[in-house]
């Protein structure tokens, strides 16, 4: 006979964005199942950890607090001051123009907080151990998914069974949830690989995020703990498709020159300071926000390139609104009225955000040097204009 489960919420994922869902809905009271098909990793030097890190804005620290999360990460958090843009599109790789966004300008506060992705998942993990109301199964994923006016029900890897009154989709940019409720996707390919390591510098980061624009894509450095009594910052490296494959296996020596090359030697010789990962840049976004008894969130729901930290904290505002319009009425969970309130509050705003996005990637990709040329006056000229540069801070933080 097969084993059934009836819980409030199934979260189908069980990576950052899955992780921060359980605990925020399992911390609000409700009872909550989270699956995910891969072994969750949480050592830093361990075979296929994450080696991305997570930068939290502003606006996302009240859900991770409510949730019984910023607890567990402060220590280990990274804040961001500063987000220093530099422009290095002449003929050699030098600063051009050097542009500071100083969260004091806006707030008290730092633009955010950055993690690793690996300790992020080992954290996580252990706040949803201490809540009784959710069953966290890491290593069993879904499979099928068979929905009702006052239920869903799905199919386990294990081969078990849940009942639930909200299924919410957080298992990435090929979701199966997606796929089994028929929500279709518009995706763009950008012929792009992003290289995700940690790097140790002689030179401290001084709490500054630097994102280092020349061509093939941003080169961000931003600020992690000291590792090993060094300064140390979290890369992540955009480049198109064959040279970033080029850079990915290339001699340990030969790829430290050649980052530190790129970094325009800002922080003095850059040192590989963990394994180096890989994956490819799309933008993507669902055709709707929702199904019957299922909502889409994260890169389920929009896929963005790895500019501005805006991916997951896209994410967690999904999230935001989904609890919100949960708490507010708890016997409404996951019906079509509850949905379609998070599909119109959602979804305009992912889809602006999207297309800005891939706007700024676009633009950092450009290798004609007319056209990187122009990019720079275009930096310059928003620097210079305060209002302007104060309402791109705010914006940036999801703030309206």
């Amino acid at each position: 006979m097969t084993e059934t489960t009836q819980v409030d919420i199934l979260i189908s994922g069980g990576g950052i964005a899955g992780l921060t869902a359980a605990a925020a809905f399992g911390a609000a009271g409700f009872s909550v199942q989270c699956v995910d098909p891969a072994p969750a990793i949480t050592e830093r030097d361990a075979k296929g950890a994450d080696m991305r890190t997570t930068a939290f804005l502003q606006p996302a620290r009240t859900l991770l607090e409510d949730a019984g999360l910023w607890q567990r990460l402060d220590a280990h958090a990274a804040p961001l001051q500063i987000m220093r843009i530099v422009d290095a599109s002449g003929e050699v790789a030098e600063p051009r123009i050097v542009k500071d966004f100083d969260a004091s300008d806006i707030s008290e506060q730092p633009f955010g907080w950055n993690l690793p992705n690996w300790l992020l998942r080992r954290e996580m993990i252990a706040r949803l151990e201490e809540l009784p109301n959710v069953d966290l199964r890491m290593g069993c994923g879904t499979t099928t998914l068979f929905t009702r006016t006052h239920e869903a029900r799905v199919g386990l890897s294990d081969g078990s069974q849940t009942r639930a009154r909200l299924v919410i989709a957080a298992d990435g940019r090929n979701s199966p949830m997606r796929e089994a409720a028929g929500i279709g996707t518009k995706t763009t390919r950008y012929g792009q690989k992003a290289l995700a390591l940690a790097v140790t510098h002689p030179i401290p980061h001084a709490n500054v995020s630097t994102e280092i624009h020349r061509s093939g894509g941003p080169f961000t450095l931003v600020p992690l703990p000291d590792h090993n009594g060094m300064p140390s910052s979290a890369l992540v490296w955009m480049e198109r498709g064959p040279r970033a494959q080029e850079l990915f296996t290339m001699e340990k020596a030969d790829f430290e020159a050649e980052m530190t090359e790129r970094s325009c030697a800002l922080f003095g010789p850059l040192t590989l300071a963990s394994n180096r990962t890989i994956w490819p840049i799309i933008s993507q976004s669902a055709d709707r926000l929702y199904s019957q008894r299922l909502a889409l969130v994260a890169e389920a729901a929009h896929v963005v390139p790895p500019i501005g930290a805006q991916g997951l904290n896209m994410s967690l505002g999904d999230m935001r609104v989904l609890l919100e319009l949960a708490k507010a009425d708890p016997a409404d969970l996951g019906s079509d009225r509850m949905l379609e309130r998070y599909h119109r509050k959602r979804f305009t705003e992912v889809k602006l955000r999207v297309k800005g996005i891939d706007l700024l990637n676009r633009a950092s990709m450009a290798e004609a040097q007319p056209l990187r040329n122009a990019r720079a006056l275009g930096l310059n000229a928003l620097y210079s204009l305060g209002p302007v540069r104060k309402t791109l801070m705010q914006m940036g933080l999801g703030v309206r």
